[in-house]
C-alpha cells in the first residue's frame, strides 16, 4: 500500500538537499531502502514501534542506516536531529497524533520538513473509515486508531510550530503534506 507513496515521497525529497532523514513507522524498511538505492551517501534511521518489522530492516545490513524500535509519539532523538522527517501510511496507528507532530518539530532541524502521507478524503468517509472499517480492522488484530481531515492535520502541524506548505488531497484518497519548522 506505501509503496503508491513513493513517488511523491521522492518528488518532495529532489526539491531541496538533506543529510538526515528519519522514517517514521519505518516497518521493514521499504522507502529507506529505495532511498538508499537514490541516495548512498545519505544518513537514514528508521523507527517503528513492532520489533519484529526492525528486526527485518536491520537485517538489510543497510550502509549509512539505523533501525530502531521506538515510538513515533516519542521521538528518542536529539534536539535538531534531521533535515527531513518522514511518515508514510503510519500516522493513521498513533493514538496521539498531536504528540507526533510535536515530536517531529522537536527532532527537526531549522527549516527542516515534515512529508507526511497517509490516508484522508470528504468527511463522509473519514466518519465510515473512523466508524465501521476501523472497527472491524480492531477485530483482525490491525492497529488502526484513526483517519484526519485535512483541517486537522492543519491545526495538529500548527500547534506544533510546523509551517505547513502543502497539504492536499491526492488520487486514491491520499493525504499529501509538506510541513517545515521555521528558521531560528
Amino acid at each position: 500500500m506505501c509503496r503508491k507513496d513513493y513517488p511523491d515521497i521522492l518528488e518532495e525529497l529532489e526539491k531541496e538537499p538533506f543529510e538526515n532523514l528519519l522514517d517514521c513507522g519505518c516497518g521493514t524498511g521499504p522507502v529507506i531502502s529505495l532511498l538508499h538505492e537514490v541516495y548512498p551517501e545519505r544518513h537514514y534511521t528508521g523507527i517503528d514501534l513492532t520489533p519484529k518489522m526492525i528486526e527485518v530492516a536491520q537485517r538489510k545490513q543497510l550502509p549509512n542506516a539505523e533501525f530502531l524500535v521506538g515510538d513515533c509519539e516519542e521521538l528518542p532523538f536529539s534536539d535538531d536531529s534531521f533535515d527531513v522527517v518522514i511518515c508514510s501510511q503510519s500516522f493513521h496507528h498513533y493514538p496521539n497524533p498531536q504528540a507526533f507532530f510535536n515530536s517531529v518539530h522537536r527532532v527537526l532541524r531549522p527549516g527542516g520538513r515534515l512529508i507526511l502521507r497517509d490516508n484522508t478524503g470528504p468527511m463522509i468517509l473519514i466518519w465510515l473509515m473512523n466508524h465501521i472499517e476501523i472497527p472491524l480492522c480492531h477485530l483482525a488484530g490491525h492497529g488502526d486508531v484513526r483517519v484526519y481531515h485535512k483541517k486537522q492535520i492543519q491545526t495538529m502541524s500548527e500547534k506544533a510550530g510546523l509551517s505547513l506548505e502543502l497539504l492536499k488531497q491526492r488520487k486514491g484518497f491520499r493525504m499529501h503534506c509538506v510541513a517545515r519548522k521555521k528558521q531560528t
